[in-house]
């Protein structure tokens, strides 16, 4: 009898529900036991999950790391996905080896250069990866000195924090007065300079922002699972250009994405994005983790997530270049159910897990959609 896998993904993003999906309807048949904890109630990926829990609050990383480690030995977990403090679990790897658990996480180091975008530019600048013009900004002056010098090139500024993830943060800077054309339709991204100005004069704490042009579109992600070996066996990009989402393997967006995930060393999931400045690929942003859009590779007929987890133990699945990319299609939302409202005592008992107190079988809750261990 096939054994079954333990999969544990940690605090992570809505989508990944479809992740979960995936990893159930992989193509050996093979059961697959998901285990699934967040801060959110409410995450559809609790839902998704065959077990679920509520994560402590307030640990700092390397407590984080403990109690994820305490997690791994207490359930028996063969593959963890680590996103929420990724890089505190990644440091750890041995210890997590041996409690019999895969991280399915770049190594601590390679994490650590893609946290900040500054130190990431620099890193792949220097092995020949095309990057944007940049300026790091903390001050009015530098602000200003970036946006003048950007504008004189014929291009629009915008900001981002210098290490965050999903777009948060993004503006677009605007010469335009702040007027009802901003409180018209639905909220934009193109802030007033005067408004990003003064929001800096009163700020009490120094900003650490990235400005740089406005990117154009096609904007496109590329999904690559590498192995610790080094060795990449899929490179897949998604184009996104508005409303319209497509697959490409063209070399301009492949190679580098390659080339990025060889020389760093980041093994396993990693999605690395690109978009245009005056028409040439250039860097956008590397992330270390499974993209939210990962399950959209289905429809050139990968299964990525169970690659990765067929992977880590120890099945090489190949070369996975797709043999058909597929049509062009739109992203649509979909309903997902959440589980039934998380009642105080069943927080309670999450509480006391995490620290390590004897619960007796008695006190685990009921009245759910999947147990909560």
């Amino acid at each position: 009898m096939v054994s079954r896998v333990r999969v544990w993904l940690n605090r992570t993003y809505a989508e990944n529900a479809f992740f979960i999906d995936q990893l159930r309807n992989n193509p050996r048949n093979r059961p697959v036991e998901i285990h699934a904890t967040h801060g959110d109630p409410d995450s559809p990926v609790l839902m998704a999950a065959d077990t679920a829990a509520l994560e402590p609050e307030g640990l700092s990383p390397a407590a984080y790391a403990e109690y994820a480690l305490d997690h791994c030995a207490r359930h028996g977990i063969d593959v963890f996905v680590p996103v929420l403090h990724q890089d505190a679990v990644a440091a750890h790897r041995e210890e997590f080896a041996a409690a019999g658990t895969v991280l399915l996480a770049p190594p601590a180091e390679a994490i650590a250069v893609f946290q900040d975008k500054v130190t990431a530019y620099e890193a792949v600048e220097a092995f020949g990866v095309p990057v944007p013009p940049w300026w790091r900004v903390s001050t009015e002056d530098e602000l200003l000195t970036a946006v003048e010098a950007i504008e004189a090139t014929g291009h629009r500024a915008c900001l981002k924090p210098a290490a965050g993830a999903g777009g948060t943060g993004f503006r677009t800077i605007t010469r335009a007065p702040f007027s009802l054309f901003h409180l018209s339709g639905f909220p934009s991204s193109y802030t007033p300079l005067t408004l990003v100005v003064e929001a800096l004069r009163r700020a009490e704490h120094p900003v650490d922002w990235l400005v740089m042009p406005r990117l154009e579109e096609p904007e496109v992600s590329v999904d690559c699972l590498t192995g610790p070996d080094g060795k990449v066996r899929m490179a897949v990009g998604r184009t996104k250009n508005g409303r319209r989402r497509g697959f490409t393997l063209q070399p301009s967006w492949i190679e580098p994405s390659r080339l990025i995930a060889e020389t760093f060393g980041l093994h396993w999931l990693t999605n690395i994005q690109f978009r245009l400045y005056e028409n040439e690929p250039v860097l956008l942003d590397v992330n270390t983790r499974p993209a939210g859009g990962l399950h959209q590779l289905s429809l050139c007929g990968l299964n990525a997530p169970w690659a990765a987890v067929s992977l880590a133990l120890g099945e090489d699945p190949g070369d996975l270049t797709p043999d058909l990319l597929g049509a062009d299609y739109a992203v649509v939302a979909g309903p997902r159910p959440l589980r039934p409202v998380m009642l105080p005592q069943q927080r309670d008992f999450a509480a006391r897990i995490t620290a390590g107190a004897a619960v007796t079988a008695s006190a685990t809750p009921a009245q759910t959609g999947s147990p909560i261990v």
